[in-house]
């Protein structure tokens, strides 16, 4: 398909400008809400104990700390490359490839993940064999982003407002029953210490549970990718990273000391559903059906923004003679079709791994993308640390707080994670293939300049002025 010449609601590049800004608001909103949450949360608490919510706590505050630093370089130079463009500009071409292509691979592998996570979800109502429903899943994700960008955003708009819904549904009728103005309950935390203590596992298991919580917060970046999609970037990206704060610790931490004060943390339908748990606890009736039809809702925002920004970063790649040239064409509507059709292959692929070897090839690539995930954010806070100081204070709308300091704490931050990765016997597979996809995209990178692929290292928009004598921040 031959590419669009620009339009007026075209962005340079031929991405049709068709996000609104109340799609960017709830994609932002809505984006650090997984299916993680959801389910995931059970096993942190089950391994943690009731100062679980103190694993979200810190986790929060790191994602906080990157989305910040991501904010300050997305609104001084708002890219549909986003932080792999940064990292272009501040780190050099190898840093620009491998955090474009690996966070592509994380999020294609997270595609496959989710369609078959939804399609689990399905079997509760429909009994029909998982790899049917996992393709009809893939499908409906697929056509929903190749039809416009604007179907995108309406899709994740309505999808995420559900899953913010009962996040603050749950938050209201929680509150009302843990201090006693619910229907025979009066105020009662005891379960913050009757079971064993607040850290029954130690105050180590508060880290030992970050690794887990660190993946069920991805996707608060995703708005930044989102934003050079629609008319006023800066405003958007603005917007998302002031407001992460707020979502970090209402649905999180909010949420997990809800959680720990209805039910026990010992208690075993914690790990399988903690908000049914809870609902249950709490007698509301149909609380499986309820919350089983919120998570699939929360895969599918998952699995329908994973495949946008899939896209979106392997379109970057093409642009810069990273990929095959005829993954930038866009049709009419100004949709990266073959790009998006590029990613969805892999996806359909990880469905079929599986169902064929679901413990041997589908868990290889489980485990090798795991990891990826803190190397775009350690590529992140570089990039920051470097490009804060080329450019002029009039070009810095949002500013990240104490520079250099927090950005130097951050970086050992997610190194401490990485090292915990590393020590800790579950997850050493995750650190160790996750360097090796690393390795791989650096390898790649050498490749294709030796074949006369990649361009050069873009100049950052400020750095002609870097040796002008202007104020630093």
């Amino acid at each position: 398909m031959a590419q669009t010449s620009p339009t007026p609601d075209s962005v340079e590049n031929g991405l049709r400008k068709g996000l609104k800004q109340r799609h960017l608001t709830m994609i932002a909103i809505g984006g650090v809400i997984g299916a993680g949450l959801f389910v995931g949360s059970g096993v942190v608490i089950n391994e943690t104990g009731p100062g679980a919510f103190l694993s979200y706590l810190v986790t929060g505050v790191l994602i906080v700390l990157v989305m910040r630093m991501l904010g300050e370089m997305a609104t001084a130079n708002p890219s549909t490359g986003s932080f792999a463009d940064y990292a272009r500009s501040a780190l050099g071409g190898w840093a620009g490839f491998s955090v474009a292509w690996l966070y592509w691979y994380f999020w294609v592998i997270v595609v496959g993940f989710e369609a078959v996570a939804g399609a689990k979800i399905l079997t509760f109502w429909v009994d029909a064999p998982l790899w049917v429903l996992s393709l009809v899943l893939m499908v409906l994700m697929t056509a929903t982003n190749l039809f416009s960008v604007g179907s995108y955003g309406e899709f994740e708009y309505w999808f995420a407002g559900i899953k913010v819904f009962a996040i603050i549904a749950f938050l209201t009728l929680g509150t009302l029953f843990v201090v006693g103005l619910w229907p025979g309950q009066s105020f009662d935390v005891s379960n913050m210490t009757s079971h064993g203590g607040f850290l029954p596992h130690g105050f180590g298991a508060i880290f030992s549970s970050i690794v887990v919580v660190v993946f069920s917060m991805v996707g608060a970046e995703i708005a930044t990718v989102a934003a050079a999609e629609s008319s006023d970037p800066k405003r958007a990206i603005a917007k998302a990273t002031q407001s992460v704060i707020l979502r970090v610790a209402t649905f999180f931490v909010g949420s997990m000391i809800l959680l720990v004060c209805i039910v026990p943390w010992n208690d075993n339908e914690l790990g399988a559903s903690p908000y049914v748990a809870a609902f249950t606890q709490m007698g509301i009736p149909y609380a499986d059906h309820l919350m089983n039809a919120v998570v699939l809702t929360a895969v599918l925002s998952c699995l329908n923004s994973g495949l946008y920004t899939a896209s979106r970063m392997l379109f970057v790649l093409a642009e810069r003679k990273e990929a095959p040239k005829k993954l930038v064409g866009v049709n009419r509507r100004g949709v990266p079709v073959w790009a998006i059709l590029a990613s969805t292959v892999i996806g359909f692929l990880s469905v079929i791994a599986a169902y064929t070897s679901p413990d041997t090839v589908f868990l290889f690539l489980l485990n090798s993308s795991g990891a990826v995930i803190l190397f775009v954010y350690l590529l992140i806070a570089l990039s920051q640390l470097v490009l804060r100081r080329r450019t002029p204070d009039e070009e810095l709308v949002v500013r990240m707080w104490l520079f250099p300091f927090l950005t130097v704490l951050t970086i050992g931050g997610i190194l401490a994670v990485l090292v915990q990765l590393g020590t800790t016997a579950d997850t050493r597979s995750q650190l160790f293939l996750g360097l090796g996809s690393w390795v791989v995209a650096l390898v790649a990178y050498v490749v294709t300049r030796a074949m006369g692929g990649s361009v050069a290292p873009q100049r950052h928009p400020v750095e002609a002025v870097a040796e002008q004598p202007a104020s630093r921040s």
